[in-house]
């Protein structure tokens, strides 16, 4: 099944926490970060806008940063949500998580004007913790490798609705 037939993640994080700059659905301004599966590995495209320049011609590494971030906690939401026997759009809400550590390894410039693509292993290390591997591809050339540590989003990030 390819992406445009599938439902990402992303799409059932409550509108409360879909706001974030790299994958919330309701930022305008946003990325719009979509995770989906492929087999046992989980995927997201993105197409960088030329205002994430940091010399002509190549890629800003906080835009990479911010793509392995959101990836990463996406990647950790899908497998929790699959663990608990659940796939996007089946009309359960999705778990969300926060990032508790970011690495990124940067393997040579990024170039723009190719779509990138994430590609991530999902490993749980604890019932609400997960490691997630992910390397970055522009077209046939990897540029980097990023590292997620993903929580369950902690009871204290939700407002009280009183």
């Amino acid at each position: 099944m390819n992406q445009e037939d599938q439902r990402a993640i992303q799409d059932d994080y409550p509108d409360d926490f879909a706001w974030c700059y790299g994958c919330g659905r309701n930022n305008n301004e946003g990325i719009h970060v979509k995770t989906y599966w492929e087999g046992d590995q989980t995927v997201s495209s993105v197409l960088p806008d030329k205002k994430y320049t940091a010399l002509p011609g190549f890629v800003y590494g906080g835009f990479l940063a911010s793509f392995v971030d959101c990836h990463g906690t996406g990647s950790a939401s899908l497998a929790l949500h699959r663990k608990k026997g659940h796939q996007p759009g089946d009309g359960v809400e999705a778990p969300r998580f926060v990032t508790a550590s970011l690495h990124v390894d940067y393997l040579k410039p990024t170039p723009q004007g190719i779509t990138l693509k994430a590609t991530s292993q999902v490993e749980e290390i604890h019932p609400k913790k997960f490691r997630v591997k992910t390397q970055i591809h522009a077209g046939d050339q990897h540029v980097a490798n990023g590292e997620v540590v993903a929580v369950v989003m902690p009871d204290t990030f939700i407002k009280d609705k009183d």
